[in-house]
């Protein structure tokens, strides 16, 4: 039944880390604080009675009886001081060869996957056997314990098929936590009197320390790992970034990051629910998981539905090529309702201790921000798309304008209450300068963009056009500022419009004309109004709409009774409007723009204005 899986090396070996560690610890593996617990419970001091003393000779000594309490204290002691489920074995066989006379003692653990039971038997002389036995062999009396639950004692150990042991009882006790049995141990000995409730207080006591390191080890892999998808969580991923930065600071190799989302999952989660978002997640992991195989590389989930991959030794265009398989691989996922998986991803590679991307947390914010330009192309091509850091750089106009629409775009998402949520936030902002006053305008004007996504660029534009014109009417500086700003954020009144007016294809109804002529007033009051340091492009925002020959909105202001900001703001929104495309037109040319602007004059524009401005339209940019 039993291999002696020690050959004469492999038992010298083990036979001399035993020993030393019997030196370790007073020559006693229990613990040299338990030695005189140890010798006083001993039976006898006849070498017999010893760890390696008089093993083949027979032994008719009667038992005495154990102290209970002693013999608690030393197998609590046992415990509490080892880590590993080996040690605690190796002790315990020392404990009842020295205290119970026996002459071995085998652990056997349930292999639930392989469904056998794996035992190991150690003798008097440290000799070591390992079996396993299936559990579907109910004939051998190891398992008939285990499967009855129950204690079997056997007159002789034949079964174990180790010669110079055939002689000896065998007391089989199973291991069992909260009436699950875990696996059996065995005690052989000469005596049958044993003290089985010693030998189950020690089968208990085995048995909780099992499940408890059990626990212990799905513990650890829980904080390691994500639940949904199996791969290394937020934490972990920075560790081993920070761990594989360390390595390769003073060597010249690269190190690449890549940062994975997955496209529309918000509006998945929405239409579809949490549990096909999912779904979804498990896929990308599951591909992530065949692409990266036995590799060196690591892969984690970072946050709800972004990936990460750490690639040690890896550089540029291996990671490019890399995320090009991962995009392809996903692409042939077709999901149910949804269609064909579509991802933004960023990559960010440095080099050695040189290179000034050498840093974890600027690693990760660059892999992010390619990530987000990646994912704001998605957003105006709808398709997947991979971004390196090489190709922009970190506080460019690109970079910053692609992560706050992307922002602005997910918080869209999250319904009704994004206009709420951006309105507190202007309110509660402490402007403290000219260049935080533009960054907030950059921010609402992301914000627009990103809710109106068939005007995307459009308040840029217009913006670029009031200030020309504005400085062709050598206007002074500070209102030149004012007009470019105001102009920036015309459209914000756009964010209280329902997303389904905005992105409507066909002509609006007059309800819904009604509802999208409210968006200036929305922009003035509602927006601007909030905070005292905008209040100076009301004026653009709320009458931008109103006609020279007063029949614009919302108040019908009629010639110059329409702010001159104002006036100038709607001739510049009218040109790129028309020489943008729609969903339903083409955009026009300059020249057939620039007549339309001529035959509105001082019926929707100031015709003085529309003069100047078809003088400069030539100079300006071709339509974005």
């Amino acid at each position: 039944m039993f291999s002696k899986f020690n050959s004469k090396n492999k038992y010298n070996n083990e036979k001399l880390n035993k020993d030393n560690r019997l030196k370790n610890e007073s020559s006693n593996p229990i613990g040299s604080s338990i030695v005189n617990k140890l010798n006083n419970l001993n039976l006898s001091a006849n070498a017999n009675n010893r760890l390696y003393g008089g093993y083949y000779s027979a032994s008719n000594k009667v038992v005495k009886k154990v102290d209970l309490n002693e013999f608690i204290s030393i197998v609590n002691e046992i415990f509490s001081s080892k880590d590993d489920v080996s040690e605690v074995f190796y002790s315990i066989h020392n404990l009842c060869s020295n205290c119970l006379n026996t002459n071995y003692t085998a652990l056997g653990l349930l292999n639930l996957q392989k469904n056998c039971i794996n035992l190991k038997l150690i003798d008097k002389l440290d000799s070591v056997y390992s079996s396993r036995l299936l559990t579907t062999n109910d004939i051998n009396p190891i398992i008939k314990a285990y499967l009855s639950n129950e204690v079997i004692v056997c007159d002789d150990s034949s079964f174990l098929s180790v010669v110079h042991l055939k002689q000896d009882s065998c007391f089989i006790i199973p291991v069992v936590v909260k009436n699950e049995t875990k696996g059996v141990i065995l005690f052989g000995t000469q005596n049958k009197n044993m003290p089985l409730p010693e030998l189950k207080l020690i089968s208990t006591m085995i048995g909780l320390f099992v499940q408890n390191r059990n626990l212990e080890q799905k513990v650890i892999q829980n904080a390691d790992n994500d639940s949904l998808t199996g791969l290394f969580n937020y934490r972990k991923i920075r560790q081993i970034c920070i761990s594989e930065v360390t390595k390769i600071g003073s060597k010249n190799c690269p190190i690449s990051l890549i940062m994975l989302d997955i496209n529309n999952m918000m509006s998945i989660n929405k239409e579809f629910g949490c549990q096909k978002g999912d779904e979804i997640i498990q896929m990308v992991a599951k591909s992530l998981k065949e692409l990266i195989g036995i590799s060196k590389y690591y892969a984690s989930r970072y946050i709800s539905d972004d990936f990460c991959i750490i690639m040690p030794d890896t550089d540029e265009n291996e990671a490019i090529e890399f995320a090009g398989r991962l995009k392809y691989s996903l692409s042939c996922q077709n999901i149910d309702d949804v269609g064909p998986l579509k991802v933004s991803i960023g990559v960010v590679t440095a080099n050695g201790e040189k290179d000034e991307k050498l840093d974890t947390e600027k690693l990760f914010s660059l892999a992010r921000q390619a990530m987000y330009i990646s994912k704001n192309k998605a957003y105006e091509t709808g398709e997947s798309s991979i971004i390196t850091s090489s190709q922009f750089k970190f506080w460019d106009d690109i970079a910053l304008k692609s992560y706050a629409s992307v922002l602005t775009k997910e918080y869209s998402y999250m319904g009704a209450n994004f206009e709420e949520e951006l309105v507190n936030q202007i309110k509660n902002e402490d402007v403290l300068s000219q260049v935080h006053l533009i960054d907030l305008v950059t921010l609402l004007a992301s914000a627009i963009d990103a809710k109106d996504e068939y005007t995307k660029g459009h308040s840029l534009s217009v913006s670029r056009y009031s200030e020309a014109l504005a400085r062709a009417l050598n206007l002074p500086e500070k209102e030149v500022e004012q007009i470019k700003l105001g102009a920036l954020l015309h459209d914000v009144g756009k964010i209280g419009i329902p997303e389904h007016i905005l992105k409507k294809t066909d002509k609006l109804t007059d309800e819904e004309w009604k509802i999208m002529k409210e968006h200036p007033v929305i922009g003035a009051e509602k927006v601007l109004k909030s905070n005292s340091s905008l209040h100076k492009l009301i004026p653009i925002v709320k009458y931008h709409h109103e006609h020279y020959d007063g029949s614009g909105y919302p108040d019908k202001l009629k010639g110059e009774n329409i702010p001159l900001v104002a006036r100038i703001v709607a001739v510049a929104d009218a040109y790129h409007a028309l020489i943008s495309d729609r969903p339903y037109r083409k955009g026009l040319s300059i020249e057939k723009a620039c007549e339309i602007l001529r035959i509105g004059s001082n019926i929707q524009w100031d015709s003085n204005l529309v003069r100047k401005f078809i003088e400069l339209a030539p100079s300006l940019a071709t339509k974005i």
